[in-house]
């Protein structure tokens, strides 16, 4: 049940409100190493407490920054909220980030006190903090128990925190250059909540449980897993990790996940890969998949209907078995999802309510209702959100738009116009009210012909062939399209079949003339991959620059590149 009360005056009011309302429930799950522990509401609000008189004791005062680097976890949102009811800013860290880009946040936000779960690097060290506390015990930082034993105190008298006042600063994980700190007050993120609970009325009004698995570190994840999940006093389970994510599904059974296209773009892969050998199980699972998908989009009969509900009591069951059995809702953004495979979920009973934002605006401008979506889009905009299109371009107004970037007022006056509206940099229409995302406006690829490609539209079709476990189109300036590929298979005609095989839709200019097979995997720790997993474009196309070069000239020249 949505919390009563709004709108709140801070976040940390909407906290307060939720322990007021549902003391005893079931608030919070998490692993410690040996076991699974729960928190009930009133718990998470004594631990918030006695964490927040730890801080005051500390010497923290309203508006000083602190750091949370960490696995989610309860203490990351018990951290969280007693910083914020104290009117300090939340500085949010990737635990995966590099510690270098780490260091430079530290510095740049001016945090003077951080919350982490590994040993800090020497750059960290160097950062010149005036205190680390370990959530979990490690060699050279204090624990967190010690911490709160050693700075015992009332509990700190009330700190009047508004809409207008700062909450966080956090750090984009870009794909060139260093990270801006993205300056989001209480107002900012409240909007957003308000916005997004009222878009999906039949599903905040419901009983949860969420299986929080993304970064808190990641505005989506913090938005929707946290603090939307305190308004509904929805009940969060708190993964161990990428790894045990299968498992922690099946011991969760969530109701709710929110999620990046990649997550079910690997079960995909995996469930044909185990069914390549078994082409009739194959044909069930898309069968069910397909007359599952009419029923969704209301455009079957009754006999279709009938069918679906047949082959959803076996094929589709055990497909969502896999999910814990219990999922119905998955909140999904962070990168564009194919409709394809959305269509293949949701035919097997699952609801994608996909939506569209940035770090920048809270990070939701548009979600997909649950009666009135389109799969191809990202739905409509919020109702306090004002989207218009211009030279393309996606522009965003509205409560929930950041005030600009932490000690960055030039970048900030590149993105805010006169008129109060974000440049979001993505391209994108309005059409019948819903909102379609085209591409990114920095990485359209212009072909020597003229011809405009988005790169993503084409790298997600071919990865939709599980030949291909990475891929990346290049060819600005260009006559065609070449791409570089991460495979098992080691051959490049045959890879470059295969891609073309995936482009049957598109134009014909986007079809793959060369194909460069290159070492992988990609991942955040090499630097390929930002913190949230978006492939660094243009630092992979910086790498390869004399490999892509020769790659042209040997073709051109009728060669095969040694």
């Amino acid at each position: 049940m949505i919390v009563a009360g709004r709108p709140f005056a801070s976040l940390a009011d909407l906290f307060a409100a939720r322990v007021a309302a549902s003391p005893g429930a079931r608030a919070y799950t998490g692993h410690d190493g040996r076991t699974w522990r729960d928190y009930t509401w009133q718990e998470a609000g004594a631990a918030v407490e006695e964490i927040a008189a730890a801080l005051a004791a500390s010497g923290l005062r309203r508006g000083d920054r602190i750091g949370i680097c960490a696995y989610n976890a309860p203490h990351w949102v018990f951290c969280d909220m007693a910083a914020l009811s104290l009117g300090l800013v939340v500085v949010p860290l990737f635990y995966n980030d590099r510690p270098d880009n780490i260091a430079y946040s530290l510095t740049d936000a001016g945090v003077r006190w951080l919350f982490t779960d590994r040993a800090p690097s020497p750059e960290i060290l160097a950062c010149g903090l005036d205190g680390i506390v370990g959530l979990k015990e490690m060699r050279g930082v204090v624990a967190f128990a010690h911490w709160l034993a050693a700075a015992p105190g009332p509990r700190p008298a009330p700190v009047a925190v508004g809409r207008e006042d700062l909450a966080t600063i956090v750090y984009t994980s870009g794909t060139t250059g260093r990270p801006k700190g993205v300056m989001l007050s209480h107002g900012n993120v409240l909007a957003n909540i308000e916005g997004l609970l009222d878009a999906i009325p039949e599903v905040a009004a419901g009983r949860h449980r969420f299986l929080s698995f993304l970064p808190l570190s990641h505005m989506l994840e913090r938005t929707v897993g946290e603090y939307v999940a305190i308004a509904m006093g929805a009940h969060t389970v708190f993964s161990r990790g990428i790894t045990e994510l299968g498992a922690d599904l099946q011991a969760a059974r969530p109701t709710i996940l929110v999620s990046v296209p990649k997550i079910f773009e690997r079960s995909y892969a995996r469930l044909q890969d185990e069914l390549q050998g078994a082409p009739r199980r194959w044909r069930w699972v898309t069968r069910a998949a397909e007359l599952g998908f009419k029923v969704h989009q209301r455009r079957a009969s009754w006999g279709t209907a009938l069918k679906a509900f047949c082959y959803n009591l076996t094929v589709g069951r055990a497909v969502r078995r896999r999910l814990g059995g219990r999922l119905r809702y998955v909140f999904i953004g962070g990168a564009p999802a194919s409709e394809s495979l959305l269509g293949f979920f949701s035919g097997l009973g699952l609801h994608f309510l996909q939506g569209y934002g940035l770090t920048e605006t809270a990070p939701v401008i548009s979600c997909n209702r649950y009666a009135d979506r389109d799969l191809a889009s990202v739905g409509r905009p919020l109702d306090n959100v004002q989207v218009r299109i211009v030279k393309e371009e996606i522009c965003v107004k509205g409560p929930n738009v950041m005030a600009g970037y932490w000690n960055r007022p030039e970048a900030s006056a590149e993105v805010l116009d006169a008129d109060g509206f974000f440049h979001t940099g993505d391209l994108g229409r309005l059409t019948a009210g819903l909102l379609y995302v085209t591409g990114r406006a920095k990485d359209i690829i212009v072909l020597s012909s003229g011809e405009k490609v988005a790169p993503a539209d084409v790298e997600r079709a071919i990865l939709a062939d599980t030949a291909f476990e990475q891929a990346l189109v290049v060819g600005e300036g260009r006559g065609d399209l070449a791409l570089l590929a991460v495979s098992a298979i080691d051959n490049e005609r045959i890879l470059r079949d295969r891609a073309n095989a995936q482009l049957g839709n598109f134009p014909g200019y986007t079809r793959i003339r060369r194909v460069l097979r290159v070492a992988g995997p990609w991942t955040t720790e090499n630097g390929y991959l930002t913190p949230t997993l978006k492939v660094r474009r243009q630092w992979i196309e910086a790498r390869y620059a004399a490999a892509i070069e020769a790659l042209y000239k040997d073709r051109d020249e009728g060669k095969r590149p040694s």
